[in-house]
Order: C-alpha cells, then sequence, then structure tokens
C-alpha cells in the first residue's frame, strides 16, 4: 500500500509558490561604472559626440546608489543596464517615447517599483546611514510621517 511520502519541510515544491522573501539593503557604495562617453552616437550637424540627456545620468546613478544595485553583481548586469540607458538617453534627448515599454520592462527585471519588487519577492530594507541623500531631490520637503501626524492620520 502507497504511503504519503515524506514529510514536509514547510516550503512548497515549487519556488513561484514559496512566500519566502528576500531583502536587500544598501551598502552606500555605487556600483556600476559612471557612464560610458563612446557609445552615443555622433551629432550629425555638429560631428561631436552627443552628450547623456541629464535625466538619464540622473536615472543611471539613482541605479548605481540603489540597493537593487548590490544584486547587479556582474559586467553582463550592467551592459543590459547599459542598453536601457540608451533607450532612456533616446526617450529624454529625441522624444522617442515608443523606447517606454521597453524601458519599463527592463527596469522591472531589476525590481523597480514596489510591484516588482513583489513580483520578485524581495524587499527594500532601508539603512539609515545610506539615505536617498541629495542626488537631485529638494532639502525642503517634509517626511510623509510628519505630514500624517499634522493631518491626524
Amino acid at each position: 500500500m502507497a504511503g504519503k511520502g515524506p514529510a514536509s519541510t514547510g516550503r512548497r515544491g515549487r519556488a513561484r509558490d514559496n512566500d519566502a522573501r528576500q531583502s536587500v539593503k544598501s551598502d552606500g557604495k555605487l556600483g556600476g561604472y559612471a557612464l560610458p562617453d563612446d557609445v552615443l552616437p555622433f551629432d550629425k550637424e555638429t560631428g561631436a559626440r552627443q552628450e547623456w540627456h541629464p535625466q538619464t545620468i540622473r536615472w543611471w546613478n539613482n541605479w548605481r546608489a540603489s540597493p537593487q544595485g548590490t544584486r547587479m553583481l556582474t559586467d553582463a548586469d550592467w551592459d543590459f543596464l547599459l542598453d536601457t540607458a540608451l533607450m532612456h538617453n533616446a526617450m529624454w534627448s529625441n522624444g522617442r517615447w515608443d523606447f517606454a515599454a521597453e524601458v519599463r520592462l527592463r527596469v522591472a527585471k531589476f525590481g523597480a517599483t514596489p510591484e516588482d519588487r513583489a513580483r520578485l519577492k524581495f524587499d527594500i530594507e532601508v539603512d539609515e546611514r545610506f539615505p536617498a541623500g541629495d542626488r537631485g531631490n529638494p532639502t525642503n520637503v517634509t517626511r510623509m510621517d510628519e505630514r500624517r501626524t499634522r493631518w491626524g492620520a
């Protein structure tokens, strides 16, 4: 007569069915490398190499400083993000908004939004020693908990 099989380990057999989530924390270091200057095309009128759009520079540096950046361990990870940066740059420099969907799909693989991180089953741990900093954030913004206290929430 057949038995019930081995005792349960408390985990489900398929990884997608497990509720276990990883926690990712910033180490305070910039990952990857600075945006290279030699990958942008030459301007047809001036013959000079184009420059990165300021929004793309900000976007790239946010990824480098992000907790997700600690998960990008290989050059191939950063090369994939560099290809995405080229699309991001085309969006902002040339109004090529048709790249937006592809950029969104690509950054989702790294956990760009809370929804992406939920699907990838990892959480961001906030380390007060390494705040988001002043990478373009205004200094006069109040914290949400302070605002909620004022609102009585």
